[in-house]
């Protein structure tokens, strides 16, 4: 097996189904097909592989999986999640027949936590550091949404999310680059347990302050952070923005990821 196909191999192993579901209210199993409920009526499809199950098996999978989660009127959102590198005959036609809608693809990107952890310099006045206290984590929340085009009260809801999630000290990181005492570059750093991989989730950069190594820095700053915690693998699903930009920190496209999306 060559380099990339160990490392999609281990992100088949080590990331999909119950890695996915740790955080779940309840786990349903239909066939191959694990169905997930959490919190906030979101309900999420995804399985190791479909194996040898043609297009007529895989339909009725659909079905099954849209009748579990209609029967429950606090669903009100499934997502179920594809890969481009399974054997999955005819299950984008049945998706959208059963009113699911495809998001944008996104590349599933992994690299080695040795090979990420490298120094990046950064432009003066620039300071990476790692963020707990509730005035940062708005700060962050707040920038954040500004760039990816959401509202206030969406930061603010997110940053009342990060909290939550860093007072359970469940081994996530927050990590931002400052410049004046300004945030312009943020990121998490999310191991999973019991495996080798650490994620690297939530990028982004003020608009201003890209192509200047930032984002890169934050990332060789989270790999070095992986590294400690006993992690080897770092795994991210990114945009084809943000995809150029882990290459060049040394993670490798080893497949594609498709979100599809059901509303009551």
């Amino acid at each position: 097996m060559d380099h990339l196909g160990a490392l999609l191999a281990a992100y088949d192993e080590q990331l999909r189904t119950d890695a996915e579901t740790s955080s779940a209210v309840s786990v349903a199993f239909r066939g191959p097909v694990h169905l997930a409920t959490f919190g906030g009526g979101r309900g999420h499809v995804t399985y190791r592989d479909l194996g040898t199950a043609g297009p007529d098996a895989i339909d009725g999978l659909v079905r099954e999986a849209l009748a579990y989660y209609g029967a429950d009127p606090e669903v009100t959102e499934v997502e179920w999640k594809t890969r481009g590198h399974d054997h999955a005959p005819g299950l984008h036609d049945s998706l959208l027949r059963h009113g699911f809608v495809p998001g944008e693809p996104e590349s599933i990107m992994i690299g080695r936590a040795e090979s990420l952890a490298v120094h990046v310099p950064l432009l003066d006045g620039v300071v990476l550091r790692q963020i707990r206290a509730a005035d940062d984590v708005r700060a962050m929340s707040a920038m954040a949404a500004e760039v990816f085009g959401d509202s206030p009260a969406d930061g603010a809801a997110e940053a009342e999310a990060l909290m939550r999630r860093l007072g359970r000290d469940d081994g996530m990181e927050l990590w931002v680059a400052e410049a004046r005492g300004q945030v312009v570059s943020g990121g998490r750093l999310e191991p999973v347990d019991g495996t080798a991989f650490a994620g690297i989730w939530g990028g982004f950069t003020l608009p201003e302050w890209r192509g200047r190594g930032i984002y890169r820095a934050l990332t060789a700053a989270r790999a070095a952070s992986a590294l400690r915690m006993g992690k080897t693998l770092v795994h991210s699903d990114s945009t084809g923005y943000s995809r150029p930009i882990l290459e060049r920190s040394g993670l490798h496209r080893v497949s594609t990821t498709t979100p599809y999306l059901w509303r009551r």
